[in-house]
């Protein structure tokens, strides 16, 4: 039986597997899908988790229990070698094992793309995964409560701050939700005011959501000003040490809280672990049928989609003539990949992967958001709308679209849920504070003969480097020894005996 291998379980990898089972029959093929975590992040509801307006759980889509006859394994591929088709798994306990296969499915996905500049890599966060949108909620929550403890001054203002560096969609969104969820807490800090919050947004370019025409991005621009937000354009950060962001115009902003939205690059560790032709951004060069390879020179038994791969946009639409990284290419290409599989393992053809941008939709904060497809744009709440109905549709599974839907409807009863669980990022921490430990063994008492020893190695006297004769008569030495106590009490009752005594004590 043909053994295909998916790498990597987001959009496009778990779409594929996901399909797969549809179309194979039973015994046709055993497919298996590698990936370190075991669940899909659902990427355009991170600024609605960051924004406390989606649970961190039900936006993301667990393998095991929507993947029926897919093999999941929760590992690492570190290394492809496709002219012997055998790939390297690494899982997280033990030893890296070969895997061999018959058809290689790359879907790995993409990673945060970050450049050389001081401070970044220690003091900023990306927008990729579910666990970075919680620790951004989890951020602005507990800096809310640092700042109300405080009077007003530097401190409190750098607590406050929050800073976005990147003015595509993923930019925009988290820095539009976060600014409507800074704006709802004020009502819960009696302590502070609208004014103390500072949001800052860095984009190097000269406009922002180049997916949108510039009328619709320029709308976009006022109504974040009306709402207290900065955006900063043709303007680049230079340094971010110490959480000191400075940037190019010579401004310095101090910040808590820095996201970094700046572009992203294909998954490196599988992209250069293996031996499938790479294009010249990084990415796996793909067909229009999803196999690798060139138009002319396919690669037997390979395939790739999502934001790993450069596959030619047939629309004309794409950046570079290739379809750009998103989720409406990734889960498109998957499921097209899918039937192109089993019509090779059937001998049947494949067909080329075409699809032309309906438009594009984002949510700028409760109630509020952009849609824009060809020459018509809806702004506003019927926007926002249109955002959600999108988007609560796209999910997959019904099982996962009825949970979003169902915390949106308890949000707009009860509102957005405050409760700050920063502290589950250490959870050990409280325990470890108050456990009782065992009291350190006693140290033994030193022999009155041995003061002048260090470690294990005798240090020797004055006496006895003046005297050698005298090391070798020990009890005579011992017996002289009182006579000369009122002396050598003298100077130790000047070496803070009491430090001593209270160190024993305790």
């Amino acid at each position: 039986m043909p053994r295909i291998l998916i790498v990597g379980g987001g959009y496009a990898g778990f779409y594929t597997a996901w399909k797969l089972e549809k179309h194979l029959r039973k015994g046709e093929a055993e497919v298996t899908m590698v990936d370190p975590l075991p669940y899909m992040t659902y990427q355009p509801f991170l600024p609605e988790v960051a924004a406390s307006s989606i649970e961190p759980r039900h936006a993301v889509v667990a393998h095991r229990r929507h993947l029926k006859r897919t093999h999941v394994i929760s590992a690492k591929i570190t290394g492809i070698d496709h002219a012997n088709k055998v790939a390297t798994i690494t899982p997280p306990i033990g030893e890296p094992y070969e895997f061999a296969y018959d058809q290689i499915v790359v879907t790995a996905g993409a990673v945060s793309r970050t450049f050389p500049i001081p401070g970044i890599a220690e003091n900023a966060i990306g927008l990729k995964a579910i666990e970075e949108a919680v620790a951004v909620r989890d951020k602005l929550l507990s800096n809310f409560d640092k700042a109300a403890a405080i009077p007003a001054g530097p401190e409190r203002d750098r607590l406050l701050t929050v800073i976005v560096v990147g003015g595509g969609f993923a930019g925009i969104e988290v820095f539009a939700e976060l600014r409507s969820f800074a704006s709802s807490l004020i009502s819960k800090y009696p302590q502070l005011s609208f004014e103390d919050t500072h949001f800052h947004l860095i984009e190097a370019m000269g406009r922002i959501m180049p997916e949108v025409s510039l009328k619709t991005s320029e709308w976009v621009l006022k109504d974040l000003a009306k709402r207290g937000a900065n955006v900063h354009l043709d303007t680049q950060v230079t340094g971010a040490i110490d959480g000191n962001v400075e940037l190019s115009t010579g401004e310095v902003l101090p910040s808590d809280l820095i996201i970094w939205t700046a572009g992203v690059m294909a998954n490196p560790t599988v992209v250069r672990g293996g031996d499938l032709p790479i294009e010249e951004r990084g990415r796996i060069q793909t067909r229009a049928d999803l196999r690798v390879g060139t138009a002319e020179e396919p690669v037997e038994g390979a395939w790739a989609a999502g934001d790993v791969s450069a596959v030619p946009d047939l629309s004309g639409g794409g950046v570079g003539g290739y379809c750009v990284p998103n989720a409406q290419h990734a889960v498109r290409q998957a499921k097209l990949l899918a039937k192109n599989l089993v019509a090779v393992l059937r001998g049947e053809g494949t067909k080329d992967y075409f699809h032309k941008n309906l438009g594009a939709v984002a949510g700028l904060g409760l109630y509020n958001g952009v849609f824009q497809s060809g020459r018509i744009a809806i702004k506003g709440f019927l926007a926002w709308i249109a955002h959600r109905g999108y988007h609560g549709l796209a999910m997959p599974s019904w099982e996962r679209k009825w949970r979003v839907l169902w915390g949106w409807w308890n949000n707009l009863w009860l509102g957005r849920d405050i409760v700050n669980l920063k502290a589950v990022q250490h959870p050990r921490h409280t325990f470890e504070e108050f456990a009782a430990r065992p009291r350190p063994a006693a140290a033994a008492p030193t022999a009155p003969a041995e003061p002048a020893k260090v470690g294990s190695t005798p240090v020797p006297t004055q006496a006895e480097t003046a005297k050698p004769e005298a090391a070798a008569k020990p009890d005579a030495a011992a017996k002289k020894a009182p006579a000369k106590k009122p002396a050598a009490k003298k100077p130790a009752a000047k070496k803070e005996p009491a430090t001593e005594t209270v160190t024993a004590d305790v």
